[in-house]
């Protein structure tokens, strides 16, 4: 590994092709004997620093269509919070069901779990029939593992009965020294970013781009109002770039002033800090408050001058649906990812029915929309929103605090990468781009 990392420090990526693939990488895991461990524990004390591992595993074997790539860095999802944790449900059962489809996907079912769903790297090998990659190619990747051996996945692949996310629903994960993808997940890497800010956006910027921009998600149009739920978080960031880029008008929805100030750092304007104005949408665990429904549109009227939004930017699920459902214009879109604070959502039907509004479901983005999504991420018209860099060693750490909601953004690890700041080709484009490119660093 270390010839491999130097080869690509030097810049001298034709030889990485040449150099020999060890047979083992340090990696980031979960144990299948441990999917226990947190038994009988709420969902807030349990603890990724515990569960997660660092350790040398077996390289796979490579097979065809796919690539295996040196990754330099890579970043943390809510989806590796619930693998560390293993909610709702542990993922080895994903690996089981996955290594019973053929004889190939069996290394897949392993007693060990190799995470993360993002990696800026060096393609290392090619197997057989991938033609578009080779080796000393610098790529990031996108999430989205797909078999298409049906015909349901081929006018969207996010509908094939065998489509996965990749480092969660599948082994060799992103977190990492190196990974195994297919080689449709491969995308160049914009050249004026760094390899942790390259790593950064790929899940969270595609997901944001099929769910608000795509005509697969909201269809999102030059003048709609947008009201966006954690608008400085992870997945929310991206959003607001989006709507601002495209000629909406975000209304974004955080929970603190500082929040609030990377907000207006991106260039939006109205902003709802939800704990200044404390809703309450639960009056206890099982009765909504309409009444609070109903002062949450009345602010985004006051903000917007007495318009509703036209789409909603979904992602707590459980806590805010309700009032999301009721604050939607008529004929308007309520578009739904993630639930991080509940999959069972809870909302009065006659504002969706009699309103004539619309719940549409997205989850990730197929190979097109990623695409696009990252090249608006190459052009610079959408940057990263990396907020804290962890060495390898310190994953557990990192996705604790993406666990704790102690984040801003997204959170980065570094991993054959060893500093920040390399792997910067367009200078020129970068000094352009430099304030948007750290609007959220240091928060």
């Amino acid at each position: 590994m270390e010839k491999i990392r130097d080869a690509i420090l030097s810049g001298d990526l034709s030889a990485v092709g040449g150099l020999d693939v060890p047979d083992h990488y340090r990696a980031v895991t979960v144990h299948a004997d441990e999917v226990e461990m947190f038994a009988g524990l709420p969902t807030p004390d349990k603890d990724p620093r515990k569960s997660l591992h660092v350790e040398d595993v077996a390289t796979p074997e490579l097979g065809p269509g796919e690539a295996l790539v040196a990754v330099m860095a890579s970043a943390i999802n809510y989806n590796t919070v619930w693998t560390s944790i293993f909610e709702p449900l542990d993922t080895f059962g994903f690996l089981r069901r996955y290594g019973k489809t053929s004889e190939l996907a069996k290394r897949h079912d392993l007693p060990y779990h190799v995470v993360g769903s993002d990696l800026a790297g060096v393609v290392l090998r090619t197997g057989p029939g991938v033609g578009a990659w080779k080796p000393g190619d610098e790529v990031v990747a996108h999430c989205l593992s797909v078999e298409l051996e049906h015909p349901d996945g081929h006018n969207d692949t996010m509908l094939d009965p065998e489509q996965r996310i990749w480092g969660f629903e599948t082994n060799f994960g992103g977190l990492a020294e190196l990974a195994l993808v297919k080689s449709n997940q491969l995308m160049p890497k914009p050249a004026h970013l760094t390899w942790e800010e390259a790593a950064s956006p790929g899940l969270v910027n595609s997901t944001a781009y099929r769910q608000l921009v795509s005509s697969n998600g909201a269809a999102m149009k030059q003048g709609d109002t947008v009201l966006i739920w954690g608008a400085s978080g992870g997945l929310g960031s991206y959003a607001t770039q989006f709507a601002l880029n495209g000629g909406a008008t975000p209304v974004c929805v955080v929970s603190s002033p500082a929040k609030a100030e990377i907000c207006r750092r991106m260039g939006a304007e109205l902003i709802i800090d939800r704990s200044a104005e404390d809703y309450k949408f639960w009056s206890d665990e099982n009765t909504q408050n309409p009444r609070e429904w109903k002062r949450l549109g009345a602010k985004i009227r006051e903000l917007t001058g007495g318009e509703d939004p036209d789409i909603v930017f979904e992602h707590p699920g459980r806590e805010t649906f309700g009032a999301s459902v009721y604050v939607t214009k008529r004929g308007g879109t309520i578009v739904t990812c993630a639930s991080t604070s509940g999959f069972m959502h809870q909302y009065d039907n006659r504002y969706l029915w009699m309103h004539l509004k619309r719940i549409v479901g997205s989850h990730f983005a197929n190979y097109r929309e990623a695409s696009e999504a990252n090249r608006l991420i190459a052009k610079g018209k959408i940057h990263p929103t990396l907020s804290k860099v962890y060495p390898m060693e310190e994953t557990g750490q990192a996705a604790y605090d993406v666990h704790r909601n102690a984040h801003q953004g997204k959170v980065g690890v570094l991993c054959l990468a060893p500093s920040e700041g390399l792997g910067v080709r367009d200078e020129e484009m970068r000094a352009k781009h430099i304030n948007a490119i750290n609007n959220f660093r240091g928060v």
